[in-house]
């Protein structure tokens, strides 16, 4: 990984984006990685069919906590039906294309809980 995506996916570790929980959230979802002990929560609210305001909770990896801070960024204001065509390219490609394929599960733990969410599909 180059510096410079280094530092892009720390600075959204650190100081990130849209953390925190939704009062009477439209879709709620949690989802975790059991072997690595990553736990992500979406709340969202949805407005006109486009994600008006979403925030996450959760405790994980670096590239996990990062990836859903950048997720949220990237998805707000977006149409569902255009969040729920987003593919795991995409959400890599946001990430700078520098994931390593061991990290692949956390890097895309965001994107599979936000498409449950959006599908209002039931925790496992």
């Amino acid at each position: 990984m180059d510096s410079d995506n280094l530092e892009f996916i720390l600075d959204h570790y650190k100081n990130p984006r849209n953390f925190g929980t939704i009062d009477n959230a439209d879709f709620s979802y949690e989802e975790g990685i059991p072997s690595c002990g990553d736990v992500i929560r979406l709340d969202l609210k949805v407005r006109d069919n486009k994600l008006d305001n979403i925030k996450f909770s959760g405790t994980g990896c670096a590239i996990s906590q990062a990836s859903v801070s950048i997720l949220t960024e990237n998805v707000t204001g977006k149409k569902v039906d255009e969040v729920l065509s987003l593919t795991d390219h995409d959400m890599l490609e946001a990430l700078g294309g520098q994931v390593s394929p061991i990290r692949f599960k956390c890097a895309l733990l965001g994107l599979t809980v936000l498409k449950k969410a959006l599908s209002g599909k039931s925790p496992s």
